[in-house]
């Protein structure tokens, strides 16, 4: 591509609105970030739980960097894997109740790994309309697409799935992927009901729940315990450190023979550098901290149930809003992501603007990352956060509607 297309493309984006920037930030720490000397309230992270800046995290990185220096220094099957590495492993399959994980960089490297290595040239891949473009990006470029072309299911719908698992039955395995909980929608599909369908039509059932785990359920297990699944009844299942653990990376789970062959074919974890080990050690306190205290939990549904009461008295257009909670989930328990549809990008990036200027962080969500006209903000809330913050977001959104 010439540069003059490029810049086309630059000024097309620009005119819709739909251009995206970087902003430098001076620091964050839990509720409140910093930008060129200002301070507002953060209601666009993912630090669910409040660990990023938790004392006890922070001392765990710290000591880790004395013992082990600052990177991990090779590969994972070369020089780069330390027995932070190996305990973090052991905790994650102690937590989950899986017989192997396999870490890596990045939520989006293990998704593709995920897709790459486990689906077979003859096999049929079926996403779920709103999968992540890590998942979508996967399956569009699979081997798999010369013989079984990528199918996708509409949002959460069960029938919609059963159809196409009955007119994919000439492909050598089925494999569906889902989401635990949708990053730009907030829900969440009914995982025992899929379950049951995948295994009547031997179907293998992949699940990434990067919003999910640590947040929902016993001991922030994730979407699957939350709705009653073992994680072991599930073929494969991707999670990330940079949500609700308040660090980066990610991992797959699966049982020893998957894990292995991971191990031995994803090149997104053969041929990059390990996580740092001293973030292992950080990640594996959050993990102890994420199932020892349950207050997090308790006070992250508190803060939601106050936003989504207040956002339901002021008349706010919340997607899912009629919705008491998901029909599996238990009713104590709601996602952290709650949605402000608005339609046009132009009027997202207008109220994201105006929100600034008061004071709020809220990042307008916009195509592509969302479908056409169903441009957003995507309102995280926290255990950070305090009930005045929430009261004033309120209090702040309604002025505009």
């Amino acid at each position: 591509m010439q540069l003059a297309a490029m810049q086309q493309a630059l000024a097309e984006r620009e005119a819709k609105a739909l251009r995206r920037s970087t902003r430098a930030l001076g620091a964050v720490c839990g509720r409140l970030l910093h930008v060129n000397g200002r301070q507002y309230l953060n209601f666009s992270g993912n630090d669910y739980l409040g660990l990023a800046s938790e004392p006890k995290v922070q001392q765990a990185l710290c000591d880790a960097v004395n013992q082990y220096g600052v990177g991990s220094t090779g590969s994972p099957l070369v020089t780069g894997f330390h027995a932070a590495h190996q305990a973090l492993s052991a905790e994650l399959c102690d937590w989950l109740g899986v017989e192997r994980v396999l870490l890596f960089s990045s939520g989006f490297a293990a998704n593709q790994s995920m897709l790459e290595c486990l689906a077979s040239a003859d096999d049929q891949l079926l996403l779920d309309k709103l999968c992540h473009a890590s998942l979508i990006s996967a399956a569009q470029q699979h081997p798999s697409q010369a013989k079984q072309p990528l199918r996708r299911f509409a949002h959460n719908e069960l029938a919609s799935l059963e159809k196409l698992l009955q007119k994919t039955v000439s492909a050598r395995h089925q494999l569906v992927v889902t989401e635990g909980v949708f990053s730009m929608d907030g829900d969440s599909p009914d995982l025992p009901a899929m379950l049951k369908l995948c295994q009547q039509h031997q179907a293998a059932l992949l699940l990434d729940d990067a919003h999910g785990i640590g947040v929902l359920g016993p001991e922030g297990r994730g979407t699957a315990a939350a709705q009653g699944v073992a994680n072991c009844e599930l073929f494969c299942t991707m999670a990330n450190f940079g949500k609700a653990l308040g660090a980066s990376g990610a991992f797959l789970a699966a049982n020893s023979t998957v894990i292995e062959y991971l191990e031995q074919f994803a090149k997104h974890y053969i041929y990059s550098t390990a996580l740092p080990p001293a973030l292992c050690a950080a990640v594996h306190c959050a993990i102890r901290l994420v199932r020892t205290e349950q207050w997090r939990r308790d006070l992250l549904q508190d803060n939601i149930r106050l936003f989504r009461q207040l956002a339901a008295e002021a008349g706010l257009p919340l997607l899912h809003a009629e919705e008491a909670t998901t029909s599996w989930l238990d009713r104590s328990q709601h996602s952290a992501i709650q949605l402000l549809l608005l339609g046009e990008a132009s009027r997202a990036l207008a109220l994201s603007q105006a929100l600034q200027q008061q004071g709020v962080w809220l990042t307008a969500i916009r195509p592509p990352t969302v479908p056409p006209n169903s441009a957003r903000l995507r309102i995280t809330i926290s255990t950070s956060h305090q009930p005045d913050d929430i009261r004033f977001l309120i209090n702040t959104l309604r002025q505009y509607f």
